[in-house]
């Protein structure tokens, strides 16, 4: 029903949009990926990996596309531009994702946090000149990080079986879903060309990347197993996004991947960890000069 759906809505367009192709994609494969799996026999507080010999070769192509592409691209964004700049960046595609933050504030019932989004929009949009600056932070606006694969986990639909998307990178049936939903949720790429929402997503890929240059290269020496640190990690992190933070965070979690936590969307999971604080370089990045 759900692709059913997002297939008419897409056809009532007269061109397509970079994020509803993408969402497309995402819903396809994680169909794919969920079919005849299930979450029993999981670990307590672990992630349900049936597909991990699948997954191992689509992180291996994941991270291969990373060294060999936006890597060597971000680094040298991150040496063009100074740590300002790339903040500046972040924080008005962070911005964009509005929408997406309300409309799932609404759905799980959660005004106050709706209330302060719609304030921090409101103030950033103007006072921080559409959305580069950030002033709603210090004026006590905090951010809230809400997408729709937290609303199905909020009203109990189970995660399913852990996917590594290719160039999408963690996910689960249920956060893919989620993301093709929010793609629609975002609104403007309706309204804008595909070929500057593809170039948006781009830069912004580009800027999240060269934000967690340092962050992803200490996590890799730090970790035995990648592949097994950024799955345990994404599932761990998204359980307590789920559970607004109630579960206290181990290990170097933060450091790993985790899409729409400090970043905005649109960076592939699998090679950009939004949530990982920026390093070295120019005080962001991190990269060599």
């Amino acid at each position: 029903m759900r692709s059913t759906d997002a297939r008419s809505r897409l056809a009532m367009h007269s061109r397509p949009t970079w994020p509803a192709l993408c969402g497309m994609l995402v819903l396809t494969l994680a169909l794919a990926g969920c079919a005849g799996a299930t979450a029993r026999g999981a670990a307590p507080g672990g992630a349900y990996d049936p597909l991990e010999p699948v997954n191992r070769k689509v992180f291996w192509f994941n991270d291969k596309f990373d060294q060999y592409l936006l890597k060597p691209v971000a680094t040298g964004w991150d040496w063009l531009l100074p740590g300002a700049v790339e903040r500046s960046v972040r924080n008005f595609f962070d911005n964009l994702r509005f929408p997406v933050r309300a409309t799932n504030d609404l759905l799980q019932v959660k005004l106050e946090h709706a209330a302060v989004d719609l304030g921090r929009f409101a103030v950033n949009t103007t006072v921080g000149a559409a959305g580069f600056f950030d002033p709603a932070t210090t004026w006590g606006l905090e951010r809230n990080n809400e997408d729709l694969g937290q609303t199905l986990g909020y009203y109990g639909c189970p995660a399913g079986p852990y996917l590594v998307l290719p160039i999408f990178g963690p996910s689960n049936p249920r956060d893919a879903i989620g993301l093709a939903g929010d793609s629609f949720i975002a609104v403007y790429p309706i309204f804008v060309p595909f070929v500057y929402t593809f170039s948006a997503t781009v830069v912004d890929t580009v800027n999240s990347r060269a934000l967690a240059l340092t962050s992803v290269e200490e996590a890799k020496k730090a970790s035995l197993d990648f592949y097994s640190a950024v799955r345990d990690a994404y599932t761990q992190r998204r359980q307590r996004l789920i559970n607004d933070g109630a579960e206290a965070p181990t290990g170097n979690e933060n450091e790993l991947y985790f899409p729409d936590d400090g970043e905005p969307s649109g960076a592939p999971g699998v090679v950009v960890p939004p949530g990982a604080a920026p390093t070295g370089g120019n005080g962001q990045g991190g990269g060599a000069r």
